[in-house]
């Protein structure tokens, strides 16, 4: 099969000592940035610590070996939280497993069918939006552990997460405040001075040293999770034709925010590594890694841009470094899990709001609205606020739509039909002393812009004059055209013919000549009523008479 060629295979054959030692290294700094996030995405996304730590290690290396990225890591992300969250405490963990493994089959069917090459047609507006949206939701869920506010209602829309966060405000705890406020700090300002150990993992152990070691009264992950350690064991759900129906729609939801994120990392990465991922391939890889996931306890997994530039960064450039992180996951799951019950939630809390701070692109949001038309910014608007009222399919059906929408707006304004003017020899000026000398009874109209369906009355604007005997169609500004712009021109040449009124096209491109024979038309006219260019098509015309 030509779509799947995992890109692990293509490096290995120019493979080298030293280029395994970078990748050794790259694989475990990227494995301790990847340890607490994973945790912190779990609780987020309504599930157990370890899972988050599962879905990097079973995701992580399947996506690396069969996928179409040399740096590529996968695992949980930010994007998945809220979506997660809202399918567990709809259809419970095996509800989840079934989405994701639907998930998986729905990204393999991408690659195979190369829908790969098509998401990239998704405007930037959108995916700003969606992603700024996610970034608002994310943050709110996180209010209710970084404030430390106390309530046992499990609100699974936004909104509604943050009423109940409002309503109970009044139990918010000040010591939580003091570890999340200091936590977040350490995130913020340490990167800043000393890169080369990872924020996360020095705010959580100051977290635990505040809560620990100074008796605050705080919960921890252990107070509100039962922590598991050990290799990940097989569970395969119980599924039937039932669940498959009710997960379907989950289950798209995730293949599509799976595929788009993962792809758009990989187009990061590339920038960054000056080579060209294979998107199809990587498809099937993400489909795979996720399979594996909800097989093995896991949740959702995709592509990963914080960490796979982390991976660039520090020379990881073949699928074995993001295989490394995975093994090094594997043995703290196995080892050290039991210690991440010590945990306080607020500096959970605090490493998702700084991821969603990282994530939101604010920058991006600001100069698109600057700068942008005044239909982008509204498409970017719409989107961000759909994805934070209501969930993210119906954000990116609405921006797609949108966007289609005003594209074809802006095609038709650039589509017209336009008649040569004619002037009387008697009235010459220097303007018309410049122009063709035209029989009466030749009609020109250049034609410009893509012909399609929202254009076709710009047709109707061709008159037809009691003299004219000839209609020359010039057709050298148009590249495009579709059936309806078919159907509306046969329907003019039909009117043409029975007035008498002979239809010459002039300079027509490649794909509407293809159109225009497949469709029947080109020999409705003969070959010799499409002229090369206006000269050919006016001598014919005055040959006419």
């Amino acid at each position: 099969m030509k779509t799947f060629k995992p890109m692990l295979f293509t490096d290995l054959k120019k493979y080298s000592g030293s280029q395994f030692a970078k990748d050794i290294i790259a694989g475990i700094i990227v494995a301790i940035i990847a340890l607490p996030l994973s945790i912190a995405l779990a609780i987020a996304s309504g599930v157990g610590p370890e899972a988050g730590i599962y879905t990097a290690i079973l995701a992580g290396f399947v996506t690396a070996f069969f996928g179409g990225s040399s740096v590529q890591i996968s695992g949980p992300t930010a994007a998945f939280a809220t979506i997660v969250a809202g399918i567990v405490a709809k259809s419970g963990t095996e509800g989840l497993a079934v989405a994701t493994i639907l998930a998986g089959v729905f990204l393999i069917l991408m690659g195979v069918f190369k829908v790969g090459n098509l998401i990239r047609y998704i405007p930037f507006t959108i995916t700003t939006g969606f992603t700024a949206g996610i970034a608002v939701t994310l943050v709110i869920g996180q209010l209710k552990d970084f404030f430390g506010v106390t309530y046992t209602d499990k609100p699974i829309e936004t909104l509604e997460t943050l009423e109940a966060f409002i309503h109970h405000a009044g139990t918010i705890n000040y010591e939580a405040i003091i570890v999340g406020g200091v936590c977040l700090l350490i995130l913020f300002i340490w990167p800043k001075i000393f890169d080369k150990l990872p924020a996360s993992l020095l705010a959580v152990a100051a977290g635990i040293v505040m809560v620990k070691g100074f008796g605050m009264n705080v919960n921890t992950i252990g107070d509100l999770f039962t922590v598991k350690s050990g290799f990940p064991e097989f569970a395969m759900p119980n599924v039937n034709l039932g669940t498959i129906g009710t997960m379907i729609p989950d289950a798209f939801t995730i293949a599509l925010l799976a595929g788009i994120e993962s792809l758009l990392s990989c187009v990061v990465a590339d920038g960054m590594v000056n080579k060209k991922h294979r998107s199809n391939t990587e498809l099937i890889g993400q489909g795979l890694g996720n399979i594996t996931s909800a097989l093995f306890g896991g949740i959702p997994a995709t592509g990963a841009i914080a960490r796979t530039a982390a991976n660039v960064k520090n020379g990881g450039r073949t699928p074995v470094s993001a295989m490394v992180h995975a093994l090094l996951l594997l043995l703290v799951v196995v080892v050290l899990m039991p210690y991440a019950s010590w945990i306080p939630m607020p500096a959970i809390a605090a490493i998702l709001i700084n991821v969603a701070f990282n994530m939101c692109q604010y920058k991006q949001v600001i100069h698109i609205v600057k700068t942008s038309p005044k239909s982008d910014i509204l498409v970017l608007l719409a989107t961000f606020a759909l994805t934070v009222i209501f969930d993210l399919v119906v954000a990116i059906e609405f921006g797609i739509i949108a966007a289609c929408v005003l594209f074809m707006r802006r095609m038709s304004d650039e589509t017209t039909v336009e008649s040569w003017k004619y002037t009387e020899d008697e009235n010459e000026d220097a303007e018309s002393l410049s122009m063709r000398k035209v029989s009466k009874h030749i009609s020109v109209y250049e034609l410009n812009g893509p012909l399609f369906f929202a254009v076709v009355g710009e047709i109707s604007k061709i008159k037809l004059k009691e003299e004219t005997k000839c209609v020359i169609l010039r057709m050298r500004s148009v590249i495009s055209v579709d059936t309806d712009a078919l159907h509306t021109l046969e329907a003019f040449i039909k009117k043409c013919h029975k007035k008498g009124i002979r239809v010459i096209f002039s300079h027509v491109n490649a794909q509407p000549l293809k159109a225009m024979q497949k469709s029947g038309m080109y020999d409705l006219l003969g070959q010799e009523n499409f002229c090369k260019n206006i000269d050919a098509a006016l001598e014919v015309a005055e040959n006419q008479q």
